[in-house]
């Protein structure tokens, strides 16, 4: 009995070890891509090795821990998924015994506690450590934008915790509500996240919708579009006069000292948008046959389908919340991966389900960054500060925390959400659900139709005159072309 339970404990150890090991090189694979991602895209600095270089340095690897809890976060549904399917095909395989319950439930426990971590104190300390420049009369250095960082943070703790004891005090005013307002780990805590992964799975109301309808743009853009009718070589040449003449006016208005300021700032951008149509224009001509007649229409055709599926699956899903309570999204403690198969078609829809959830991920990427509000946390190449990047962190972070819940709550699959995914308050409430449902499908299907009714709809107005009541307010003055400094018309 003494070997059995030895061999028991050895056993258990092992497979602790084991999924560590597996955990780790998991994360340091998305530790490393974020990295990558992140200097892609962060402003360059001098090598000088001062202060602030230190700051900008330590705020880039939380910001990297966040984009790397990110990506954990969106891959953390599709894993599992396909690990079912992976042990009921194989369940007897001795090289895929790693593959078990338990991993995927500590991966789903640890992404919500990193994702806690990185929303709570990583990213709030690294922009607060970034702005800090140590209190009024203290010594200057970086013990003193610590302490004036923490400081911070534990002011904003305190607000935040009575923002929610006063909310929850409000909401749920029974004895039992307010003994658990003194309870921070088991209540403060999830409440608190289920408010965030609320707001995330807001935001990704918004985005999404906005996001498939701009993902056909996005690739028009990316891909190259099939010739028809079209002269491409007298086109190149238009264009080609029309830099030849901005350029020789922005030469010439060199010689006009009040023409130096505004107008050639307006000049050069106009140039530049003449040069980017030019490198189009020449990137189609070059552009293969297969590549212009082919490519563009199947992927055209890809991203159609893969909407209309999306939506016919939400479709489908509201029908089963109206008859079956079993379609409510729910939680799940039970550790038996690989029992059975919670797609009706096996891999085949579990794969259909796995692309969605990546279709939709990057779709609400593209609407969030396409939305008026969040334009200005756009990433450019080189040229983002840091500050922008915590605030792309934070909102990718909040995004890709909601896919799972999202995911389940639309239908798009039947697997039930482990760990503290799936104790969130709001999600037992079946008119929030349903309410969720309808707005994602009626949201999804007006911007469809907004979106391929657009051409229609311009060439309606061009028919009746329309288009020519825009007025312009730019001050160039179309007789001379020449403005005077503080931006007004001034005929030379």
């Amino acid at each position: 009995m003494e070997e059995d339970d030895v061999t028991i404990r050895e056993q258990n150890f092992h497979s602790q070890v084991r999924e560590y090991i597996i955990c780790f090189l998991l994360f340091a694979v998305l530790y490393i891509v974020s990295y990558f991602i992140i200097t892609r895209y962060k402003r360059k600095t001098d090598d000088h090795e001062d202060e602030d270089a230190v700051v900008n340095r330590i705020s880039l690897y939380l910001c990297t821990f966040t984009l790397a809890v990110s990506g954990g976060a969106v891959f953390l549904l599709p894993f599992s998924i396909i690990s079912n399917e992976i042990l009921l095909s194989f369940p007897k395989n001795y090289y895929i015994q790693w593959l078990n319950g338990s991993l995927i439930h500590g991966l789903w426990n640890l992404v919500s506690l990193f994702s806690n971590l990185c929303l709570f104190v990583l990213m709030p300390f690294a922009y607060f450590f970034l702005e800090s420049e140590g209190f009024a009369g203290s010594k200057k250095g970086i013990k003193a934008r610590i302490l004036e960082t923490f400081v911070m943070l534990f002011l904003l703790a305190l607000l935040i915790l009575g923002i929610v004891w006063v909310a929850s005090a409000l909401i749920d005013n029974d004895a039992a509500s307010m003994e658990s307002l003194y309870d921070l780990w088991e209540f403060y805590l999830p409440y608190l996240y289920s408010c965030i992964s609320l707001m995330g799975g807001l935001l990704l109301l918004m985005c999404t919708p906005v996001g498939l309808s701009r993902m056909f743009t996005v690739m028009g853009q990316l891909l190259v579009k099939p010739t028809i009718l079209e002269d491409l070589d007298e086109q190149i040449y238009c264009i080609h006069l029309q830099e030849e003449a901005l350029q020789r006016r922005l030469n010439g208005s060199s010689t006009y000292a009040y023409t130096r300021g505004s107008f050639a700032h307006q000049l050069n951008k106009e140039l530049d948008n003449i040069r980017n149509q030019r490198n189009k224009l020449e990137r189609r001509k070059k552009a293969s046959g297969w590549e212009k007649n082919l490519l563009y229409p199947i992927v055209m055709l890809i991203l159609l389908a893969g909407t209309t599926i999306s939506v016919l699956m939400v479709a489908f899903n509201i029908l089963y919340l109206l008859v079956d309570e079993t379609a409510m999204p729910k939680g799940s403690t039970d550790r038996g991966i690989g029992n059975t198969s919670l797609s009706t078609f096996g891999v085949a829809q579990a794969v259909l389900e796995i692309i969605l959830m990546f279709y939709l991920m990057v779709s609400s990427v593209v609407g969030f960054y396409s939305l008026r509000v969040f334009e200005v946390l756009t990433p450019r190449k080189d040229d983002t500060t840091m500050t922008t990047i915590i605030g792309c962190c934070v909102s990718i972070l909040v995004l890709s925390s909601a896919l799972p819940v999202m995911s389940r709550t639309l239908g798009i699959t039947r697997f039930d959400l482990l760990g503290d995914f799936g104790r969130f308050n709001w999600l037992g409430n079946f008119y929030i659900v349903l309410s969720y449902n309808l707005l994602f499908a009626v949201v999804t299907t007006l911007c469809l139709v907004r979106k391929f009714t657009s051409a229609v709809r311009e060439e309606l107005l061009k028919a009746l005159g329309l288009d020519k009541l825009q007025l312009s307010n730019s001050p160039t003055d179309p007789e001379s072309g020449k403005i005077s400094a503080n931006g007004h018309q001034k005929t030379l």
